[in-house]
């Protein structure tokens, strides 16, 4: 398995600095190289015009700028596309691009694969195989608006993984993703989706940053949370809810409760009332979801009819709900769809594959 150069895109500012001070280069060095690299947008170091070329020689030894190898998009016609990505030890992730009038939202991933096995994403089938490092999730943002030719706007954190399972390097991402320096997205306009750990929300309640919390909750009762969603079995529903209220009280901030409804599973008139009250009793929102097909699994999503009558149960209870428009479902892109791990086949098609076996360490230091 091959290793890679040390990234560029896992330094923030400083860093850089001190990067750049254990070779004796001044601190300035830091911001010249962010600005080349976020604003220029430029992904070689030779033409970096301003660095001495002892420097620019050095730094293209010892370091990329960005890992991920592009594989292949697909899109729809509203402009949803799909970006398939090649990581630096052989294994795939993908990236949502979904357009709106006057945003541009990038569903990002965090982990190849996900230890948490919910029956009806694809994204868990096959377990957790590593955690992404901050360059592998900046770079999805990066290369996306590099490819796509505009700037994005939002960020999600709703692709494959869970992201407070990989809290160290989602701290340093977000970081970068904020930073005025680095990718310049406001904190409001980041969310962090998480199906429900709570040491995680724990420590986002005082990150410090006022990015957006959303919780997959899926179902109102333990017994049919533990089947859907299989962190309930060491998390139970009362200690969720209590640091989702806890998170509500030091943040301010309002969570969303994100809710895929599937058919003859958890979305009776009675889950609807128990769904409004939970919101209600924290000033949250709910975000309705029909259920994606995926694979052979056999939940499908609840009938257009009815989840409008569960929209509106809870429209009379008096809890704040929505319905999303969930695109992508025809390019495998929609809410649980992105797979665990693809690779092309002879004629070029991206195939779910298995990968297996431990990922070797990355290069470290300078020669």
């Amino acid at each position: 398995m091959p290793e890679c150069k040390k990234d560029i895109l896992n330094y923030d500012r400083e860093s850089l600095e001190i990067l750049f001070s254990d070779i004796g280069e001044p601190a300035y060095r830091a911001g010249q190289l962010m600005d080349w690299v976020y604003r220029k947008k430029v992904d070689d170091f030779s033409q970096m015009t301003n660095f001495p070329k002892s420097l620019m020689d050095r730094l293209k030894k010892n370091f990329q700028i960005g890992s991920l190898q592009h594989i292949k998009t697909v899109s729809t016609r509203d402009g949803t596309a799909k970006y398939l990505w090649r990581l630096w030890d052989g294994h795939t992730i993908e990236t949502v691009l979904i357009p709106g009038k006057r945003r541009r939202t990038v569903c990002l991933s965090s982990q190849a694969g996900c230890r948490f096995r919910c029956p009806f994403c694809a994204s868990g089938a096959k377990g957790l195989i590593r955690q992404l490092d901050p360059a592998e999730m900046v770079g999805q943002v990066f290369f996306v608006q590099r490819l796509y030719e505009e700037k994005v706007t939002h960020v999600v954190f709703m692709g494959i993984g869970e992201p407070l399972d990989n809290w160290n390097n989602l701290v340093r991402a977000l970081q970068i993703l904020n930073s005025p320096e680095g990718m310049t997205i406001g904190a409001r306009r980041i969310t962090i989706s998480t199906c429900g750990l709570v040491p995680g929300i724990k420590k986002l309640q005082h990150f410090g940053l006022q990015v957006e919390l959303s919780v997959s909750l899926h179902a109102v009762n333990d017994r049919l949370r533990d089947r859907l969603v299989p962190v309930n079995r060491t998390y139970k529903l009362s200690r969720l809810l209590a640091a989702c209220k806890e998170y509500r009280e030091v943040t301010g901030r309002v969570i969303t409760f994100e809710y895929a409804l599937i058919e003859g599973i958890n979305d009776d008139d009675e889950d609807a009332r128990r769904l409004a009250e939970i919101a209600r009793s924290m000033k949250a929102k709910i975000n309705l979801i029909p259920c994606s097909p995926v694979g052979r699994a056999k939940f499908r999503g609840t009938p257009e009819r009815k989840l409008l009558h569960f929209r509106d149960i809870i429209c009379d209870y008096g809890a704040l709900v929505t319905v999303r428009n969930s695109k992508g479902s025809g390019i495998q892109a929609a809410c649980g769809q992105l797979a665990l791990d693809r690779m092309e086949d002879k004629n070029g098609e991206a195939k779910t594959a298995l990968r297996t076996g431990f990922v070797k360490g990355r290069q470290e230091g300078w020669e």
